[in-house]
């Protein structure tokens, strides 16, 4: 394009589009409430005075509403009172324009559905106005990154997605019936919507599994073996058909896929790294478990330095394209806030409460792994408790579950050798069920967890002294 031509100018129509509305059928709904004030009850749910396109008509809603909402008749005359008292009676056209719309109702019988026509053009009015933001953002950024505009830009447009529909909606002691007896059903059918973990012990005490819309924390000191934990929860939603996804901060996507062989194919992590260290028999097994991967639906990022806006937008992308059962979050620690000036703990506060969010928002479990400060290390046994949680508080207070890894002999090296595959997973927070400790089998040469199907090695705790 030629810069030194003069600009085309706007064709006449774009130039005075009229934004959506419907002034016969807020006339309508406004008719309808001053002749029965019982109509309230069917159209209250849905309606704000803000759904109105003239202003007159936002004024006259709001009178209407205070008055309804005060038991006091709202009728032609003790609206027009009201807008006198509040100084607004000439705006909206006076007592005879109020008049005028009391005779205006084609049918008082279709009044649910008017208020439907004006929230909808309500609606697109908003939509109308967030592309406007949306637009005027991208060509105005200011310091914002292009990650940050498109974050706000589908949250904007995501916010618009329930509108339309009643906003609190009762349910009936008997739907509430209907709807439980469905659910027993499913559940005694295996169609329940919670997703398994693969060690019985953590399921039986979460009640069957992680559920949608959770968010499950998984805290250790360093080496004790949150990844492990974490992958091993992820093969199996994988092996179940359900898409997971892997947000790997601390790990490359690479070193992720080795341990996923290891696991799958139960060759030692030390054989995968070196090759020719592979026995011949183990070859088969390799070739067997790489086949398997390539069909499980695991999806890795290894991006570092995520914020909380690049996480929704990295996970709303792969839920659209692939799906989306699981997100395993490979961790907290290593997240960024939006704004980097604020301190450590607002940052992480804000990202905690994003992925809480996120999680409701996305209907899938989130697998959220993060680090233990040092003052565990300064207690006997060095067992964590909530409180041992790095820099945050803000993630035990939305966490809905803290599993705490705990392996006695990393901590303890002198106790004997049945001690060492030995790990204790603490429930230290359950929403929906107990809390408590599981014991776990920590499979050190392939780096992942089975259940522990012995009675805890307890008789060494009395030999060795000390509280384990």
């Amino acid at each position: 394009m030629n810069m030194s031509e003069p600009f085309e100018p706007l064709d006449e129509p774009t130039y005075l589009r009229v934004p959506p509305h419907s002034l016969e059928a807020e006339c309508a709904v406004l008719g309808a409430l001053m002749l029965d004030n019982g109509v309230w009850d069917r159209i209250g749910d849905l309606l704000t005075a803000d759904d109105f396109y003239r202003n007159k008509h936002r004024l006259l809603f709001g009178a209407i509403a205070s008055l309804v909402n005060a038991n006091k008749p709202a009728d032609a005359v003790t609206v027009f009172e009201r807008l006198q008292s509040t100084g607004n009676a000439a705006e909206v056209g006076g007592l005879a324009y109020i008049n005028e719309l009391t005779q205006y109702l084609p049918s008082a019988a279709n009044v649910r559905r008017y208020a439907e026509i004006v929230r909808e053009r309500s609606v697109l009015r908003q939509l109308v106005a967030a592309s406007d933001e949306i637009a005027t953002a991208a060509f105005n950024p200011g310091d914002k990154t292009a990650a940050d505009v498109l974050d706000h830009a589908q949250q904007t447009i995501f916010a618009l997605g329930d509108h339309g529909a009643p906003r609190d909606e009762w349910q009936s002691s008997e739907d509430g019936a209907l709807e439980f007896l469905d659910a027993i059903q499913a559940r005694h059918d295996g169609n329940d919507d919670f997703t398994p973990t693969g060690l019985k012990n953590i399921d039986d005490m979460l009640n069957g599994g992680m559920r949608p819309g959770q968010v499950v924390v998984i805290a250790g000191r360093p080496s004790m073996g949150k990844t492990a934990l974490a992958l091993s929860i992820v093969e199996h939603v994988a092996d179940t058909g359900k898409p997971v996804g892997v947000l790997s901060m601390e790990m490359p996507k690479g070193e992720v896929q080795n341990r996923r062989v290891s696991i799958r194919s139960r060759i030692p992590f030390h054989k995968i790294l070196r090759p020719e260290r592979i026995d011949g028999g183990e070859w088969g097994r390799l070739t067997e478990a790489t086949e398997t991967l390539r069909r499980t639906p695991v999806y890795v990022s290894d991006q570092t330095a995520l914020t909380i806006n690049q996480v929704r937008s990295k996970a709303r992308a792969l839920k659209r394209r692939h799906g989306l059962g699981l997100l395993a979050i490979d961790y907290i620690g290593l997240m960024e806030g939006t704004d980097r000036r604020a301190n450590r703990a607002t940052q992480l506060g804000e990202v905690s409460r994003g992925i809480k969010a996120l999680a409701k928002e996305l209907g899938v479990p989130i697998l959220l792994l993060a680090q233990l400060n040092r003052e565990v290390e300064k207690r006997p046994g060095m067992r964590p408790i909530l409180a041992d949680l790095r820099e945050c508080g803000d993630i035990e207070q939305d966490a809905d579950i803290i599993v705490f890894v705990h392996r006695p002999f990393h901590v303890k090296p002198d106790l004997g050798p049945e001690w060492t595959p030995y790990a204790e997973l603490i429930i230290g927070k359950n929403r929906s069920g107990a809390c408590g400790l599981v014991s776990a089998q920590y499979v050190g040469e392939t780096m992942h967890f089975i259940d522990w199907l012995d009675a805890p090695p307890t008789s060494q705790v009395r030999t060795k002294g000390g509280d384990l």
